[in-house]
């Protein structure tokens, strides 16, 4: 014979949280657990922030829109603002599960990145403990009163977040067109030195942080953008130290071409000129030359 549940509720809010109506870019608003009752019934009912629900143990419904699912230990289901949506325990082996209500004008981006779209707000996380624990984590946190609780406790979501984009992608496999591939890397090889342009970068550190061989990643680079890694990066840093010389004037040629991931100023001058025909001071001359105010005859 089935024993029970005992049934608990706890709930904590942000104690330093900004008004839903005036949100930051994310903020987690309360957090908590629950064993629920048998039969235990929320709406049919609208909310008007997302609030994410972890089941850690038991079977129930949830329902919104089109979608009936019926959800146990592993699952996650969102609660889109303003959707109307019901969900119910299981008569014999109710839901025990932790949730987490959260805004702001990242949210909705967040979410979808997520996989948790409104017309299948489900994620299957199977065995992995993380989803559960981060859940907590965010609870904890509020419950610490502290004043960083707020910005602890949006770090959390965003790692439960990335959780169960995990746990989505590694359920709803896209389909790859034959060329998706090599687009994809091409989107990552641009990624990595727009951001990277600045540092001491190779195309051989590149490649292994991508798990290519520089091969490999330099021959699909080409056949699609028509130019080599290393190309795109030089252009990148030129392009960078161009920008800087028009609105830093205060730094010199050498502190430019340190700024932007050349070691020798005098490299990147030569660079420079490769690039645009003209040295860089006589590009930050001209500059100056036209930004100068005409004087009145």
């Amino acid at each position: 014979m089935r024993v029970p549940k005992t049934p608990t509720y706890r709930v904590v809010s942000n104690p330093v949280s900004a008004s839903p109506a005036e949100p930051g870019g994310l903020t987690v608003l309360f957090a908590g657990e629950s064993q629920t009752r048998p039969e235990h019934r929320v709406g049919p009912k609208v909310v008007d922030y997302y609030l994410l629900h972890h089941v850690i143990s038991g079977k129930g419904v949830f329902a919104a829109g089109e979608l009936r699912a019926e959800l146990r230990a592993g699952h996650s289901f969102l609660i889109h603002p303003g959707r109307l949506v019901s969900y119910a325990s299981d008569a014999e082996e109710p839901w025990r599960y932790r949730w987490v209500a959260f805004t702001g004008r990242q949210a909705d981006s967040l979410v979808a990145e997520a996989g948790l779209c409104g017309e299948l707000p489900v994620v299957d996380t199977g065995g992995a403990r993380g989803p559960a624990e981060l859940c907590k984590s965010i609870f904890e946190a509020f419950r610490t009163r502290k004043r960083s609780s707020s910005l602890e406790a949006a770090g959390h979501l965003h790692l439960l977040l990335a959780a169960l984009q995990e746990a989505a992608t590694e359920a709803r496999p896209a389909a790859l067109r034959p060329d998706s591939h090599a687009e994809e890397l091409v989107r990552q090889v641009v990624g990595y030195l727009s951001t990277q342009y600045a540092e001491p970068v190779t195309i051989e550190t590149m490649a292994e942080a991508l798990g290519y061989s520089r091969a490999y990643l330099s021959r699909v680079f080409k056949r699609h953008t028509g130019m080599t890694p290393v190309a795109f990066l030089t252009q990148a840093r030129v392009d960078h130290g161009r920008r800087l010389l028009r609105e830093r004037p205060e730094l010199t040629v050498e502190q430019i071409a340190s700024s932007v991931g050349f070691r020798d100023g005098l490299y990147f001058s030569k660079q420079f000129r490769r690039h645009y025909g003209e040295s860089p001071t006589e590009y930050r001359h001209s500059v100056a030359q036209t930004n100068a105010p005409q004087r009145r005859l």
